[in-house]
C-alpha cells in the first residue's frame, strides 16, 4: 500500500545582504585635503605654546644671545626653581584660586541660570524691564572709586576671600546668554510639568537644568577662566599673603624678576644671569597648564551652548 507524501519545501533563513556605499573619487580627495588642512593649522595654534613651554626650559644665556628657540640647545629648570623657590606659597596660592574657582563657578551658575529662567518666561510681566536694566549695566557704569568704597566700606569685603568671589560672580552678559538659551526649550514641558502639580522651583531645579547643560557648561567655563585668571581683584582688595591666588602670586614673582633685571650690570659682573625671560615663560606654563586640561571635557559642549538658542532674541 503506498500513500501519496507531499514534501513541503524547506524555508530558509532570508539572507540580508549589506549594501556598502562607495565614496567617489571627488569626496575622497575632499577629505584628505580638509584633514590634511585641518592638521596643519592645529599644528600651527600649537606652536606658540610649545614655544612657551621650551622657553621655559631653556637657559637665560641661551635666549639672550640666540632668541626663543623650539627646540634648546639644553635643558634649563632655573626659572622653574625661582617659580618653586617657596612652594608652601605656591601651593597655598593654588588652594586659594581652586576653591575660589569652584565656590564662585557654582554661586555663578546657580544666580545665572535662576535669572535666565525668570526672564524667559513669558508669563512674568516685567521680563523686557528687567532685562533692560540688566543690558544697561554694560553700557556705564559707575566707576572704580565707588565700586571700591561700596566693597570696603558698606559690605567689608577688606582682605576676604568674598572679595575674590563677589565682584565676577554675576555677570550681564552671562544672563543675557543663559536666558536666549533657556528661550529654546519648548513652553510645552513647563505646561505640563504646570498641569502634574510642580511648581516654578521644582520645574527649574528637576527640567529646566538638565536640559540647559549645554548652556551651563558655557557659562561655566567663562566664570571658571573669569577666576582663575583674576588677579585685579586681589591686587586691590587683599593684604595678607596666606590669601593670594596663583595669578596675583605669580604677578608679583614677575615683578620680583623686573627689580632684578634693573640690576642686572651687578650679576653680570658676579657672572650671574637671574632668569627673567624663560621665568615669564615659566609663569604661563604654571597658571595656564591646569586650564588647558580642563578645557576638553567642556568643548562639546561649549559650542552648543552658543549656537543653541542664538536664533532668538
Amino acid at each position: 500500500m503506498s500513500s501519496n507524501r507531499q514534501t513541503m519545501p524547506q524555508q530558509s533563513s532570508p539572507s540580508y545582504k549589506v549594501t556598502r556605499i562607495k565614496a567617489d573619487n571627488a569626496t575622497i580627495a575632499f577629505n584628505v585635503i580638509g584633514y590634511s588642512m585641518l592638521t596643519v593649522l592645529s599644528l600651527i595654534c600649537l606652536i606658540p605654546f610649545w614655544l612657551i613651554v621650551a622657553g621655559s626650559f631653556t637657559d637665560e644665556l641661551e635666549i639672550i644671545a640666540e632668541g626663543f628657540k623650539l627646540f634648546p640647545n639644553a635643558l634649563s629648570f632655573e626659572a622653574y626653581k625661582s617659580v618653586f623657590s617657596n612652594p608652601e606659597q605656591i601651593y597655598r596660592a593654588y588652594g586659594v584660586t581652586i576653591g575660589v574657582t569652584v565656590a564662585g563657578s557654582l554661586l555663578g551658575l546657580l544666580l545665572t541660570s535662576m535669572a535666565g529662567y525668570v526672564l524667559s518666561r513669558k508669563d512674568f510681566v516685567y521680563r523686557n524691564q528687567l532685562s533692560f536694566f540688566i543690558y544697561f549695566t554694560t553700557l556705564f557704569s559707575g566707576g572704580l572709586i565707588p565700586w571700591y568704597i561700596m566693597m570696603t566700606k558698606h559690605l567689608g569685603l577688606k582682605d576676604s576671600y568674598w572679595a575674590l568671589i563677589l565682584p565676577p560672580l554675576v555677570s550681564a552678559w552671562n544672563i543675557i546668554l543663559m536666558r536666549s538659551f533657556m528661550k529654546s526649550i519648548p513652553d510645552s514641558i513647563v505646561e505640563s510639568a504646570k498641569i502634574d502639580g510642580a511648581g516654578d522651583f521644582r520645574i527649574y531645579w528637576k527640567l529646566i537644568m538638565p536640559l540647559s547643560t549645554p548652556g551651563l557648561a558655557t557659562i561655566g567655563l567663562f566664570l571658571a577662566l573669569g577666576y582663575w585668571n583674576d588677579w585685579f581683584n586681589a591686587n586691590v582688595f587683599i593684604t595678607s599673603g596666606d590669601k593670594y591666588p596663583l595669578q596675583f602670586l605669580l604677578y608679583k614673582i614677575l615683578s620680583s624678576a623686573a627689580v632684578l633685571q634693573t640690576n642686572n650690570g651687578a650679576y653680570l659682573a658676579a657672572n650671574i644671569v637671574p632668569p627673567t625671560e624663560t621665568l615669564k615663560m615659566a609663569v604661563a606654563v604654571v597658571a595656564t597648564g591646569p586650564v588647558i586640561l580642563f578645557y576638553p571635557f567642556v568643548q562639546r559642549y561649549f559650542v552648543k551652548g552658543l549656537t543653541i538658542g542664538a536664533v532668538k532674541g
